[in-house]
């Protein structure tokens, strides 16, 4: 008998909707402070999630500055041959400049990862060249949480002036809890003076130099999609205590099911069954409790964690074609809540999940 993936996942309606927590207000505020001081805005998404990673407040926040959208891990999200899916999302965004970054070590290491950043950096100093300025030019990165804005930073400090890391990264969202002063990633002209030959050949400098200001990742105050809420955790823009591990990983069977099977074939055959799956892993990783008891849970973590790292796939999570940013955004509208509205609707959602808890 054939396998038969799900066509769709169970509906989740006791999952929480909200992490919009107080650095991400007081991040927002202060964005919005500084952006008459800002020359130009890079607002980052992960490439996995084109449309679910797309923050609606940054439109309004920082509506009528001039942008460049960069989509993150391009990497993660499918071999380089396959392009289709940028020429789309490029059609989406015209006429703003949209990029696509690869992240970690492939951006500062690697051939190609490096190239994307190189391309990024001319298209700042040509940004900047047009607008020249003494005291520099001022470019603030927005995005939600842990979607790369860090690692992209430190990527465009190390090929823009050779220097090493300056913002701190990690595997969970929040590790940048607040708005930078700026970080040097283009030299200015007067920099270029002091430097040595071998560097004046290397690097390219541009009016008082280009700075980033890093910020912290901004999350939706209220996600009214489920299955949205699943992927942003699936992606590491919510904490994983958020979502129920075995969930989560319930939620990537299904996705890995879509794509094909023999994506975990080096430890279970077909199955739509996560707890199955899981056993099978715990007993080839060694993932196993007391008495020899699975440990569903730390495997769980060990099982999103590789598909995070490209080592169960690279494939995007949401639909692209060419009406589907048209759609995300009807969807919108009215669906997004004030904060407000948002928390009044998370705290039913507690209450009813309680009530449900009660009644067993």
């Amino acid at each position: 008998m054939s396998f038969i993936p799900r066509h769709a996942f169970p509906p989740l309606p006791s999952l929480p909707r909200s992490y919009f927590l107080g650095h991400h207000k007081a991040g927002l505020q202060k964005m919005k402070s500084l952006l008459s001081s800002i020359d130009l805005v890079i607002e980052c998404r992960d490439y996995r999630i084109p449309l679910t990673s797309r923050n609606p407040l940054f439109e309004k926040a920082l509506e009528g500055k001039e942008r460049v959208i960069v989509y993150t891990k391009r990497d993660l999200g499918g071999g380089s041959r396959d392009n289709r899916n940028e020429d789309v999302i490029r059609m989406w965004h015209r006429p703003t400049t949209t990029m696509f970054v690869k992240n970690g070590k492939e951006a500062e290491g690697e051939s190609s990862g490096r190239a994307s950043v190189v391309k990024l950096l001319e298209t700042l100093r040509a940004q900047a060249q047009a607008r020249w300025k003494l005291v520099g030019h001022r470019v603030m990165v927005v995005g939600m949480p842990n979607v790369g804005k860090s690692t992209l930073l430190n990527a465009l400090r190390a090929q823009g002036i050779g220097k090493g890391k300056v913002a701190a990264t990690g595997a969970q969202p929040g590790v940048t809890r607040k708005v930078g002063s700026g970080v040097k990633i283009i030299p200015s002209e007067d920099d270029m003076e002091s430097m040595d030959e071998g560097m004046k050949r290397k690097l390219k400098g541009v009016g008082g130099g280009v700075y980033l200001l890093d910020t912290p990742g901004v999350f939706i105050p209220y996600v009214p999609d489920a299955e949205a809420m699943m992927k942003l955790a699936l992606c590491g823009s919510v904490k994983d205590t958020i979502i129920p591990p075995v969930m989560l990983a319930d939620y990537l069977l299904y996705h890995l099911n879509l794509q094909s099977p023999s994506l975990y074939a080096d430890y279970a055959p077909p199955t739509n069954d996560i707890v199955e799956l899981l056993s099978e892993m715990a007993r080839q990783t060694g993932r196993l409790g007391k008495g020899g008891t699975v440990d569903t849970e730390a495997t769980a973590l060990w099982m999103i964690q590789k598909w995070r790292s490209g080592n169960m796939g690279r494939f995007l999570l949401d639909e692209v074609d060419e009406g589907s940013l048209e759609k995300a955004r009807l969807g919108e509208e009215g669906a997004t809540p004030s904060l407000n509205q948002a928390r009044k609707a998370e705290r039913e959602r507690r209450r009813e999940r309680n009530k449900a808890r009660g009644e067993k």
